[in-house]
């Protein structure tokens, strides 16, 4: 039996302080090839922040995070070397208004990359196919609804060839009928293999989708383990707590 491979993602006694705000207290996470990890918590717990340390977003105050054995946190890191093996989808779709859907997914493909104008668009467009989308390329953002844009800025990330995608609330920003065809893009490239990190309140996919579930609160990882256990049979009461008031929000706690 062959050792497991080393971490594509490590992180070490991360903080992160937003002035008298200690957001990260001391987090160490790994996530292996192909592993899907679903971090989840309220509001406030750190779990963005975390996110956003991963590709150096945020600078985090101390620890390090090494993305496939580079050690972003080195001063001398070329980070925007290190980055173009990292996709990132934001709660906000962050698309270009005035670009259609193909030259949204084309652009950072050209000006990082340096591929020619064709080589980026067969790219892209294969992309788009992956996503569902590739009959809306020459429409603009504003003609497409909030999950085909989430959807687009998917395949955005894709078409630069990413190693590990981070997913940041990828459907908060999005009405509920739409959040289905966006998981379902999820689910598939989880089943792909790709290596993820999905910061969601999605519980139902967490639990189908995730191979390791993190829970944060207060800065802190509470509880880790596969999602039968950390949703399923939750051991430490702030878990509990969290879970019975998203999966029951007219749960009255008792005094």
């Amino acid at each position: 039996m062959s050792a497991p491979a080393d971490p594509v993602v490590m992180i070490r006694d991360l903080h992160k302080s937003f002035g008298d705000n200690h957001v990260l207290r001391g987090i160490d996470v790994d996530v292996r090839q192909g592993e899907v990890v679903c971090v989840i918590g309220p509001s406030g717990s750190g779990k963005s922040t975390l996110l956003r340390c991963v590709n150096l977003l945020e600078q985090p105050d101390s620890g390090n995070v090494q993305v496939h054995g580079e050690e972003l946190t080195d001063p001398d890191q070329d980070i925007d070397a290190a980055r173009r093996r990292i996709g990132m989808v934001f709660q906000q779709f962050n698309l270009f208004p005035h670009k259609t859907v193909l030259d949204n997914c084309t652009v950072a493909q050209e000006v990082v990359l340096g591929r020619s104008r064709a080589e980026a668009r067969a790219v892209a467009l294969a992309n788009l196919e992956r996503v569902g989308l590739a009959e809306r390329r020459s429409a603009y953002p504003t003609q497409l609804s909030g999950g085909q844009q989430q959807r687009v800025a998917i395949a955005r990330s894709l078409s630069m060839d990413p190693s590990l995608m981070l997913f940041d609330e990828p459907t908060s920003a999005l009405d509920p009928e739409l959040v289905g065809e966006v998981l379902t893009v999820m689910r598939r490239l989880a089943e792909e293999g790709m290596t993820m990190m999905v910061v969601t309140h999605e519980m139902a996919f967490a639990r189908e989708v995730a191979d390791r579930v993190v829970f944060m609160d207060a800065g802190v990882i509470v509880e880790s383990g596969p999602p039968e256990e950390v949703i399923g049979r939750p051991r430490e009461p702030r878990t509990r707590a969290f879970l019975q008031r998203v999966l029951d929000p007219t749960h009255v706690p008792a005094e």
